[in-house]
């Protein structure tokens, strides 16, 4: 078992305004995030085609949602060693690399990465 305290912090991200070819940027607003919001986009933005597929990932899948969810709302995020695996993996591989111009994600990432195991 492994757990990750989820530490929130607050970013300005563009707001737009428009569409395709029109679409411009028309200022900032500040949004609250945290590791769970990073691992959900680094998940969600994963093509289709490159998704585990299968019962076990399914099943891999739902854990890690339940987890995220309990996680928000306790700010410790535990994950079996098998999930925690799961994500380190896809993390290791597929993190966006301007995400480390981010010091906040920085610190959430290698605060993921560095969880020990509790025996």
């Amino acid at each position: 078992m492994r757990k990750i305290k989820i530490e929130k912090w607050k970013s300005n991200v563009p707001v737009f305004e428009g569409e395709g070819e029109n679409r411009k940027i028309v200022g900032t607003e500040e949004k609250e995030e945290d590791l769970l919001f990073a691992l959900n986009v680094l998940i969600a933005n994963k093509k289709q085609e490159e998704m585990p597929r299968g019962l076990d990932n399914f099943r891999t899948m739902s854990r890690l949602s339940k987890a995220f969810e309990k996680a928000d709302k306790s700010g410790i995020l535990e994950l079996e060693e098998a999930d925690y695996k799961f994500l380190k993996n896809d993390l290791e591989k597929n993190i966006p690399s301007q995400w480390g111009m981010n010091q906040n994600i920085m610190k959430a990432v290698e605060e993921f990465l560095n969880a020990e195991s509790e025996k």
